[in-house]
């Protein structure tokens, strides 16, 4: 078997929705098992050399967002007959993906590029960049 356990990170974007299609489709081929990543984080506004407080219904408002996000990816894997988990976590992107493949025992990622390049992608930096550059297991990203 190419891979038992695949982990694709979800954020409801084009690019991910690819990723998904893509995992799905991997899955099926492999027979291995499925896990969805849905990673969000809270705001953060800084103000001189402090963070400025973030009023409470912008987080519930990102949070609700998150959860739409995750519910989509659920109803995505039921569509397409496949079983796999759904996680919703919150924080860093990258480290999250990285974190949770790790701590599953994953043993491939699956993600979607946003097609960012030059200098955009320096001074941005991108979650599928910092995920190929220190995963220590294959990345798979999809356009």
């Amino acid at each position: 078997m190419l891979f038992n356990k695949i982990l694709v990170a979800f954020d409801g974007s084009k690019a991910s929705n690819k990723a998904l299609d893509k995992a799905i489709e991997l899955t099926r081929l492999t027979g291995a098992s499925l896990d969805v990543v849905h990673i969000y984080d809270f705001p953060r506004f800084y103000v001189a050399e402090g963070f400025a407080p973030v009023p409470a219904q912008v987080n519930e408002e990102f949070y609700e967002l998150a959860s739409k996000t995750s519910d989509e990816a659920e109803r995505r894997l039921q569509e397409a007959g496949v079983t796999g988990k759904v996680e919703l976590l919150q924080g860093p992107a990258a480290e999250g993906i990285l974190e949770y493949a790790a701590a599953n025992g994953h043993d491939a990622i699956v993600i979607g590029s946003r097609g960012l390049g030059g200098i955009r992608e320096f001074v941005l930096g991108s979650v599928s960049h910092n995920v190929v550059q220190h995963a220590k297991i294959p990345v798979l990203v999809v356009k």
